[in-house]
Formats: C-alpha cells, sequence, structure tokens
C-alpha cells in the first residue's frame, strides 16, 4: 500500500472541493431568493450566503487553482503552452469570480441577474475543463517507454513457425 500523497495532489483535491461547494450553494442561495419574495423572514438570506459560502468558496477555488498552477509548472509542465484552452478558462475564471464578488450586493437589492450569470459561467468553465479538446488542448503524452524495452531481447522474442529449424 503505497501512502504517498503528493502537493498536487492534495491541492488539486481542494481545489476540486472548493468549486463543488461554491457551485452547489450558488444554486442553493438561487433558490433562498426566489423564496424572499414571499416571506419577510427570509430577506437578506440569499445575500448573506453568498457572501459568506459562495464568495469564499469561490476565492478559495481560486487560491488554490493558482497554487496549483506553480506546483504543476515546478514539475516542468507549463499548461500555458497547452493550446488556448488554459487562457479560456482563466478568462472565465477571473470573470467567475469578480461577478461573484459583487452578487451580493445585488441580491440584497433583490436582484438576481448577476447570481444567475455567476452560475451560467461556472457551468461554461466546467464544461471548459471537462471537453479540454474542443478547446485547443493537445492530450499529454505520459506513456514512457523504458530503454530497454525498445530493443528486444533474445530470451522474450517469439519464435515464429518459420524460424524453426527442420529436422530430416
Amino acid at each position: 500500500m503505497n501512502l504517498n500523497i503528493e502537493a498536487v495532489n492534495m491541492v488539486r483535491w481542494l481545489h476540486f472541493i472548493a468549486l463543488a461547494v461554491g457551485g452547489g450553494a450558488a444554486v442553493v442561495t438561487l433558490l433562498l431568493s426566489g423564496f424572499e419574495e414571499d416571506r419577510e423572514d427570509l430577506r437578506g438570506l440569499a445575500a448573506t450566503v453568498w457572501s459568506k459560502v459562495v464568495a469564499w468558496a469561490f476565492r478559495l477555488a481560486l487560491a488554490t487553482g493558482v497554487a496549483s498552477l506553480f506546483l504543476v509548472m515546478q514539475n516542468g509542465s507549463n499548461p500555458m503552452k497547452n493550446g488556448s484552452y488554459f487562457h479560456i478558462k482563466m478568462l472565465l475564471v477571473l470573470l467567475l469570480v469578480g461577478l461573484s464578488e459583487m452578487t451580493p450586493k445585488s441580491l440584497a437589492a433583490a436582484k438576481r441577474g448577476s447570481a444567475l450569470l455567476v452560475l451560467v459561467l461556472f457551468l461554461a468553465t466546467t464544461f471548459t475543463v471537462f471537453n479540454k479538446g474542443l478547446f485547443g488542448a493537445r492530450p499529454k503524452n505520459t506513456l514512457q517507454v523504458p530503454v530497454s524495452a525498445g530493443a528486444p531481447s533474445a530470451q522474450s522474442a517469439p519464435v515464429l513457425p518459420s524460424q524453426t529449424p527442420l529436422k530430416p
């Protein structure tokens, strides 16, 4: 059993958890904002939940994403040279985080437009991540063949029927 934990994997896991919490809480907050119209006791709850949960989850996701980028670059890989996928993703992420910071004020004023736009940007970003090939990402060449595997040895070479000597 291998209990080696690499920093890149831990940071990516935190990044995924932060995105899952932020995206899920954004949907819940939009649902809450719909109930605020009818119930006086719920007014302002959507803005509070957004500023305390959604905004912080997206901030943590941005921080762990930047940390993951630096860790990957320290290992010798450069995702910025992998087509236009990374640049599209970063543009969507910056728009998402920027708009997420402005959303609590609009939710407090009972306007859901920016919250809906953040959710659409979240969905567009996840679509971009899971469909990298559509945006010019080249597949990683992760298969490394050992040097000794290239030349067949005498012990491992298959013997074909045409190679066996004929006995008289």
